[in-house]
């Protein structure tokens, strides 16, 4: 019994092994992950909270107040009070505070961060004497429930569309079911094409389902039309499908495909606006997540459900969507190749 347990055990390393692809890439894939957390993450004295400060002055000057002045805290500048009190409901700003003229703050009650940052501008604030307001915020204050709910729906859209669509195509492959279809009439567009068709309609139940779900449960925000948001998710829904295609276009094996998919969802789950606002990083990580599909997605669906966007107010997400799908697709059908070999 052992030596035929230890016979299937060589021979699945030994095949792991002469799988050059897959093993270089189980070496690399954790240092590239590593590399780029700790380039868009690390540093020291990194900002672990963000803090607008109204004022007309493009310079925030630490001798307005000791607070500003605090470590771990990004501060930036907002000009336009109803724009400050939007972004602190959104999630986007932990605190709101004004030191021209009279001094005061916001603070969202729904946002557990926004309560350690109103302790520490107390704290300072009693060393210099105290006296600062504390301001109520206009309008209904945004659940970090209604928030994240998009985002949620958004990661496990992802998932389902990348790994559904690439794990499916390499197994047709490695198992030769792709070599049968390539002697019928079928091209490679339109494998494609039903392919996407096939997980759309089901990537848009089970998103239905949820969503209806937690909905009910939770009467989480709901301010703009179902049809819309239905819009949004359809259309990012294609190009995450799409996406997923480029990597199961030639990829042969199912290892591989695991390897670069993760390279795919791990950034998209960080930078796209899953669990937390980017509204305190670096100008060069927003532009960055810009690139994804993911966060176009997120971006348009929390303007529709928070803020009511109508379908002209969320186009430019869905044209960026739409030609992120073409390009997908139309490398996807370039590069497709039917045989392993």
């Amino acid at each position: 019994m052992f030596k035929r347990i230890f016979a299937v055990f060589r021979a699945r390393n030994l095949e792991f092994a002469r799988d050059r692809s897959t093993l270089i890439w189980n070496l690399v894939l954790p240092v590239v992950l590593m590399f780029g957390l700790a380039t868009i993450f690390g540093g020291e004295g990194r900002n672990a909270y963000t803090v607008g400060v109204l004022q007309s002055s493009a310079v925030i000057i630490d001798e307005q107040h000791p607070f500003l002045g605090t470590r771990y805290i990004r501060f930036v500048v907002i000009n336009d009070r109803d724009l400050g009190f939007r972004k602190l409901a959104r999630h986007q700003l932990d605190l709101l505070l004004q030191v021209e003229e009279a001094k005061r703050y916001w603070v969202n009650p729904e946002s557990p961060q926004g309560y350690f940052v109103e302790l520490a501008l107390l704290q300072n604030d009693a060393a210099a004497g105290g006296g600062i307001e504390k301001g109520q915020i206009t309008g209904d204050a945004i659940r970090y429930v209604d928030w994240v709910l998009p985002g949620i729906l958004g990661m496990n859209m992802m998932f389902s569309c990348l790994f559904g669509v690439g794990y499916v195509v390499v197994r047709y492959r490695k198992n030769g079911f792709l070599k049968r279809l390539r002697a019928t009439p079928l091209s490679s567009l339109e494998f494609i094409i039903a392919q996407v068709a096939s997980r759309l309609v089901l990537i848009m139940s089970i998103t239905a389902f949820v969503y209806a779900g937690t909905h009910v449960l939770l009467d989480t925000r709901m301010e703009g039309s179902y049809l819309t948001l239905f819009i949004v998710a359809l259309v990012g829904a294609i190009s995450l499908i799409s996406l997923g295609l480029i990597v199961a276009a030639r990829v042969t094996s199912e290892e591989l495909a695991g390897g670069l998919l993760n390279m795919i969802t791990w950034p998209m789950m960080m930078l796209s606006g899953v669990w937390f606002s980017l509204e305190g990083a670096a100008p060069i990580v927003q532009n960055t997540a810009n690139i994804f599909p993911l966060s176009h997605v997120l971006g348009a669906a929390r303007a529709v459900m928070l803020d009511g966007a109508t379908l002209l107010d969320v186009a430019p997400s869905l044209l960026a969507l739409l030609a992120m799908s073409t390009l997908f697709l139309g490398i996807g059908a370039a590069t497709f190749r039917w045989r392993s070999a």
